[in-house]
């Protein structure tokens, strides 16, 4: 399998699907000169201006122009540029692409992939850093993807382009460089809703997503060095998401620590710590705990900003406490 960025994965996805379905297109800020990560280039040059459609400088045109196309049958890529700028659009989202399909009896849908790029990234300061998965998992009629690895992110992509459902689809900015093996199979698709196990253990349950799981796989690493043997799982979709593979997992182990870049308050991690709480409760060996940013803007500099993220530190210690509890 040839390796690709993260970036180059999301492109193939796209020029795959859009010569797969004539009904594809993208449509946003700055794709004619291939998106403000690269995400986008060489695509104008393929499939023209009227499929990779430059829009101007407003978010709920674009989300409510890709709404209505929707409806009329095609299958829209709508590119937010970072999630903190979508909520400009948040009405078109929320209000009518997540509620038409329950509205209109099943008479409509909305197949569109909503694009936002979320995530803590070179000091980009409060309106530019935030991971808002959790809000979105919350709304009735809206998938959530979050991948972490560059397959994942062709994969999941492609699931995300053929769903018949809107999907937000959320892509960590630090991941766009991040290199690995892609298959090169038209065909290759990740299930939606399908969690993946990164790494096996006995000892413990990490459960995590998007740019997170590679700091969890480090921390494991580091456990294992002292004995103690975790197993990731990677989410990869928050809504749905793979209840039984979680559950599995910490039936085995009786301790579950949840790692989140986002906000820990009201966070998805607190969906997936009260669905084991309530459903294994006998079965743990320790009480399950969550690790997230505190509740407070994230910082221009540096320093101040690093206090915000979850460390590999926090996670070891944590989880070495759950171990030895």
């Amino acid at each position: 399998m040839p390796f690709m960025t993260y970036a180059e994965a999301s492109r193939a996805a796209i020029a795959e699907e859009m010569r797969r379905d004539p009904a594809v297109w993208a449509v946003g800020e700055d794709l004619g000169r291939g998106g403000v990560f690269g995400q986008y280039k060489g695509l104008v040059e393929e499939f023209g201006p009227e499929r990779v459609s430059d829009a101007p400088i407003s978010e709920a045109c674009i989300m409510g122009a890709a709404v209505g196309a929707a409806m009329m049958g095609t299958r829209p890529i709508v590119e937010m540029r970072f999630s903190d700028f979508a909520l400009c659009a948040v009405d078109e989202l929320v209000n009518q692409a997540a509620k038409a399909r329950y509205m209109f009896g099943g008479q409509t849908r909305v197949p569109l992939v909503v694009r936002e790029p979320i995530g803590m990234w070179r000091s980009s300061a409060a309106q530019h850093s935030q991971s808002l998965e959790a809000w979105y998992a919350h709304i009735p009629g809206l998938v959530v993807v979050c991948p972490s690895t560059p397959a994942d992110n062709k994969g999941l992509l492609k699931s995300a382009i053929r769903c018949d459902d809107p999907v937000v689809y959320m892509e960590h900015k630090n991941l766009w460089g991040l290199e690995g093996e892609v298959p090169e199979d038209d065909d290759f698709t990740v299930p939606i809703g399908e969690a993946r196990v990164v790494r096996e253990g006995g000892d413990l349950t990490i459960v995590s997503w998007s740019a997170q799981v590679h700091v969890c796989v480090k921390a494991a690493e580091a456990l294992a060095t002292r004995g103690i043997k975790a197993e990731v799982i990677d989410l990869r979709s928050l809504w749905p998401w793979d209840k039984a593979r979680v559950l599995a997992s910490v039936e085995k182990t009786g301790r579950l620590l949840i790692a989140q870049e986002s906000v820990s308050v009201a966070g998805f991690g607190a969906e997936v710590a009260a669905t084991v709480a309530e459903r294994l409760h006998k079965a743990l060996k320790a009480p399950v705990k969550r690790l997230g940013a505190p509740r407070a803007p994230i910082s221009y500099a540096p320093p101040l900003e690093d206090a915000a993220r979850v460390s590999k530190e926090m996670i070891v210690n944590t989880a070495e406490g759950l171990v030895r509890t």
